[in-house]
């Protein structure tokens, strides 16, 4: 049976849009713009949820549990960038983060439309990955409707497992249950239905927050600075691990080379060997008592509350 979705917000069709192809270049351009900053303003509005989401996530991380986004289509695809940007820029392990799409790893690269129907599908990804109560599973889903994100959602809750259901509609016309629901008000699409537009940027920024402040809240990033980050892969991670270390240390360039070697790469365990006075396997246990956060392991003294 195929139900009707034309009452789903990213179904409808933008009035401001009905002449885009006749429309002169630049007036076109200038329209998506415009729409595009009703996807930033959504963000803001659901700023509540999101926050609540940041916490799950980073409880799920600090009990050893994963955030696991599922979509299909361009929503599984942003799940999965969002994770394989993760590791780094946090040097967090890969199954930290983990995205789910519809039609699996083939439908990466190229679009499988059959796929997205099959909640049964869903439910065994999940199984294949070991889902567990400890675990996040945030599904992704436009329009609200996707069969293969609700029934990732209904396998997580059978597994105790916490849920968020992040869409472009009105809560309303979400069916599924879940403990947060971020529904972003994005409007209907300049190109009628095409939710890779104001939808899929709207998404973006909020896996884009969510990831990055849980990842701060269990002791990734130092002020605002990537600071758990491996600096020998290439030229570029090395200059920025120099300056890291200058930047948190107050020492000389040359100094925070040296100091960036004897730390085999990693920007935190080279401040706390500098701020320390400590050798690289103290360093690590000093992290490691201090919970990977720098700020504490540096300054013991330091008030949680300002980590």
């Amino acid at each position: 049976m195929i139900h009707d979705r034309s009452h789903i917000e990213t179904e409808k069709s933008n009035p401001a849009a009905a002449g885009l192809d006749q429309m002169p270049v630049l007036d076109a351009v200038l329209l998506i713009n415009q729409e595009d900053q009703r996807a930033v303003a959504a963000v803001a509005q659901q700023a509540p949820a999101i926050s609540q989401a940041v916490e799950l996530a980073a409880h799920a991380f600090r009990s050893g549990g994963r955030l696991i986004y599922v979509g299909a289509g361009t929503s599984g695809r942003l799940g999965i960038l969002d994770a394989a940007e993760c590791p780094p820029t946090f040097s967090s392990d890969p199954g930290m983060v983990i995205g789910i799409i519809a039609g699996g790893s083939a439908a990466i690269t190229r679009s499988i439309e059959n796929v997205e129907d099959d909640p049964q599908a869903a439910a065994q990804a999940l199984h294949d990955i070991d889902l567990g109560n400890r675990d996040v599973v945030l599904g992704i889903a436009a329009g609200g409707t996707t069969a293969f994100v609700h029934g990732a959602i209904a396998e997580a809750r059978k597994q105790s497992a916490k849920t968020i259901f992040l869409a472009c509609t009105r809560r309303e016309h979400i069916t599924a249950e879940a403990d947060i629901f971020i529904c972003l008000d994005t409007g209907p699409e300049i190109l009628t239905g095409s939710t890779r537009l104001k939808a899929g940027t709207a998404t973006k920024l909020v896996l884009n927050t969510i990831s990055t402040l849980a990842m701060a809240q269990i002791g990734k990033v130092y002020g605002n600075v990537m600071v758990d980050v491996d600096c020998l892969k290439n030229r570029k991670l090395i200059d920025r691990g120099t300056r890291i270390i200058m930047q948190i240390t107050g020492i000389t360039r040359p100094e925070a080379m040296i100091l960036l070697q004897q730390a085999n790469g990693q920007v935190k365990r080279a401040i706390v060997m500098h701020a320390r006075r400590c050798d690289a396997p103290t360093a690590d246990q000093i992290l490691a008592q201090s919970a990977g956060f720098l700020r504490r392991a540096i300054n013991p003294s330091a008030d949680k509350r300002n980590q």
